[in-house]
C-alpha cells in the first residue's frame, strides 16, 4: 500500500493570492508534505503566499494551464501526482478517494465527477449545459463515458502519464488526458467529489463560449488517432449531403424548368465522390489505429511478463 509520501499535489496558479495559502494548508492538514505550485506569472503575491504555507513554487517557463500541467509533472520524482486547482473549489477532504484507486492498483488515472456533489452556485446554469454536452459528444466520439471530463481533480501514476502525448496547453489539457487514457487505454476511475463555490475574491479564468469552442475542437481533432471512423465519416456525412443537395436542384431545374446546370452537377459528382473516398480513408485508417493498439497491448503485456520474470 503507498503512502502519501509517494504523492505530489500539484497546483497550476495563475493570481489566486484569494485561496492559495488556504488550499496548500489544506492538503499540509491532511497529510501531503509534497506540495508543488506552478505560477504562470502571477501578480498578486499569489507564489509569495504559497511558499509561507509550505508549498515549493516555481515560475511557469511558458503560458496556459495545460504546459503548467507538463511543467510540473517533469520536476516532480513522485510516483502518483494529485492534481488540483489553486482557486479552493475542490477539497483536500476528497484527495483520499482520489488516491485510494490508484494506491489499490485498480486504476492508474483517476477522475473527480463534480457532478456528483456541486453546490447550487459553484457553476452557472449556462456552464451545466456545456459541460453536460462536452461529456455527452466525449462518450459519442471517443466511445468511453467518464462522467466529467472537465474536471481539474486528477489523480495519476507517473507511468501513465508519461505514456501521453499531450500538447494543449490552454484549459484543453483536461479533455487531452481524457482522450489519451482512452487512447492508450489505461484504466481509468471515476470517483464523486464535492465541487465549491469559488470564494468571493476568486475570479474564473475560464471564458465559456470561447474555451468552450476551443474544447470542442482539441476533442474533435483528437478523434483522428482515436476514432477515424467518426472524424473522416462527419466530414464525409456533410460533403454527401451537400452533393446530394446539389443533385435534387440540378434534377429539379432539369425536369421541371428546362434549365441544364453543368457546372452545378458537377460539383455534385465531385462533393459524392469526395465524401465515398473520405469514407473508406475513415475505415482504413481505423484498421491501422486498432491494430496499432493491439499490438502495442501485445508490447505492454511483454514488458510486464519480462519485468515479473526478473522480480
Amino acid at each position: 500500500m503507498a503512502d502519501r509520501s509517494e504523492v505530489c499535489v500539484l497546483l497550476p496558479t495563475l493570481n489566486e493570492a484569494e485561496t492559495i495559502g488556504d488550499v496548500v494548508e489544506g492538503y499540509r492538514r491532511v497529510g501531503f508534505e509534497t506540495i508543488h505550485v506552478v505560477d504562470g506569472g502571477s501578480t498578486d503575491g499569489t507564489r509569495k503566499l504559497a511558499r509561507e504555507a509550505g508549498a515549493t513554487v516555481t515560475l511557469q517557463s511558458g503560458r496556459g494551464k495545460g504546459q503548467a500541467v507538463r511543467q510540473g509533472v517533469a520536476e516532480t520524482d513522485a510516483t502518483y501526482v494529485l492534481m488540483a486547482d489553486g482557486d479552493g473549489t475542490y477539497r483536500p477532504e476528497d484527495a483520499e478517494m482520489m488516491l485510494e484507486p490508484l494506491f489499490e492498483g485498480r486504476a492508474d488515472h483517476v477522475v473527480g465527477n463534480r457532478f456528483a456533489e456541486m453546490e447550487s452556485d459553484a457553476m452557472t446554469r449556462f456552464n451545466r449545459i456545456g459541460n453536460r454536452l462536452i461529456n455527452w459528444t466525449f462518450a459519442a466520439v471517443h466511445g468511453r463515458d467518464l462522467g466529467d471530463i472537465l474536471s481539474g481533480y486528477r489523480a495519476f501514476t507517473r507511468d501513465s502519464f508519461e505514456r501521453f502525448r499531450l500538447e494543449s496547453d490552454g484549459f484543453g489539457i483536461e479533455t487531452e488526458l481524457a482522450v489519451e487514457c482512452v487512447r492508450n487505454g489505461v484504466d481509468t476511475a471515476v470517483v464523486p467529489i464535492r465541487y465549491e463555490a469559488r470564494p468571493g475574491g476568486s475570479e474564473t479564468k475560464l471564458n465559456p463560449v470561447r474555451d468552450g469552442a476551443r474544447i470542442f475542437l482539441t476533442m474533435y481533432a483528437l478523434a483522428r488517432t482515436n476514432n477515424p471512423i467518426f472524424y473522416f465519416g462527419s466530414v464525409a456525412a456533410i460533403g454527401l449531403g451537400a452533393g446530394v443537395a446539389l443533385a435534387g436542384y440540378v434534377g429539379y431545374r432539369h425536369f421541371v424548368a428546362g434549365v441544364t446546370h453543368d457546372v452545378l452537377a458537377l460539383l455534385s459528382a465531385f462533393f459524392v465522390l469526395l465524401s465515398v473516398q473520405l469514407l473508406m480513408f475513415g475505415v482504413l485508417s481505423d484498421i491501422v489505429v486498432s491494430v496499432n493498439r493491439e499490438q502495442t497491448r501485445r508490447i505492454e503485456d511483454l514488458e510486464r511478463e519480462l519485468h515479473d520474470g526478473k522480480d
